[in-house]
């Protein structure tokens, strides 16, 4: 059972996007996580009715062979990058990404994600423009800068 069609037209009907789906075991329980976000965050309220509309649907087409755990989240501050649609959404953002063979010279590209296209990303290390091609990438996540998020949260 293709458990990400059953999930993404629940998440997408909320005004939300579904960013991952995993279905796996972990100390012998299985767990179907789902991240969702839309622009400007999440609150618990919109997380939980979401996670309610997710099992019902789930149950509904009787997803699951016995017993498993739900759980819904937001990606978080810093997360992961695997699309190129979660790369758009983070243009502007400090990202890190890994590379499988060196682009100018490094395998590691920290710098502010200026642009995406279907064949690479342009990230700005220390002033320069880097075009790294999708295909080099290895992993790529979001970097927060946590004295920033730390003045806005004590606001």
């Amino acid at each position: 059972m293709d458990v990400e069609a059953l999930v993404r037209p629940v998440v997408e009907g909320s005004g939300l996007e579904l960013f991952d789906v995993v279905y796996d075991r972990s100390g012998g329980r299985r767990i179907l996580r789902v991240t969702v976000d839309r622009d400007g965050g999440l609150d618990l309220d919109t997380i939980a009715s979401t996670s309610d509309k997710i099992a019902r649907r789930l149950d509904l087409e009787g997803f699951g062979e016995g017993r498993y755990e739900l759980e819904v989240s937001s990606p978080g501050i810093e997360h992961p990058l695997k699309t190129a649609a979660q790369f758009t959404r983070a243009v502007g953002t400090t990202v890190k990404v890994r590379t499988a063979s060196a682009i100018d010279d490094a395998r590691v590209h920290a710098g502010t994600l200026r642009a995406v296209d279907d064949d690479a990303v342009v990230i700005e290390v220390d002033g320069d423009p880097r075009r790294v091609p999708m295909v080099s990438i290895t992993s790529a996540r979001t970097v927060a800068d946590w004295a920033a998020e730390l003045k806005r949260s004590s606001v």
